[in-house]
């Protein structure tokens, strides 16, 4: 079932929403060519927001350690993380931006629980 996390005028294009309605916490996100995405905020690597990451070619850098994921997949391609993030599914409708949460089981870094 999806829900109403923003509205589209929330989200600036190359930067990232944190939305800490859930547990664990998602970043929503709106690249520069206007696709939203929505994954899960916690780098895998280490507890750090992916939302105060850099966005670029539809991948977004943590900022504490540089390690990239894919909004598109959550896949990981660049260490020190080794794990991907989830990714939820999004939904616009009219100015509202609606997910629904993945049923999978978040990857999150050592020490980190829900």
């Amino acid at each position: 079932m999806s829900f109403r996390v923003c509205s589209l005028q929330d989200l600036t294009p190359g930067e990232g929403l944190r939305i800490d309605s859930v547990s664990p916490p998602i970043a929503v996100f709106m690249t520069e060519e206007g696709e939203i995405h929505a994954l899960d905020d916690t780098c895998t690597h280490q507890d750090a927001s992916l939302a105060a990451g850099w966005v670029e070619d539809c991948r977004v850098e943590c900022p504490l350690h540089e390690s990239t994921f894919s909004l598109r997949t959550g896949a990981v391609d660049q260490p020190p993380a080794k794990r991907g993030v989830r990714v939820h599914e999004v939904e616009v409708d009219g100015d509202d931006v609606l997910v629904e949460l993945s049923q999978d089981a978040p990857n999150l870094p050592p020490g980190v629980t829900v």
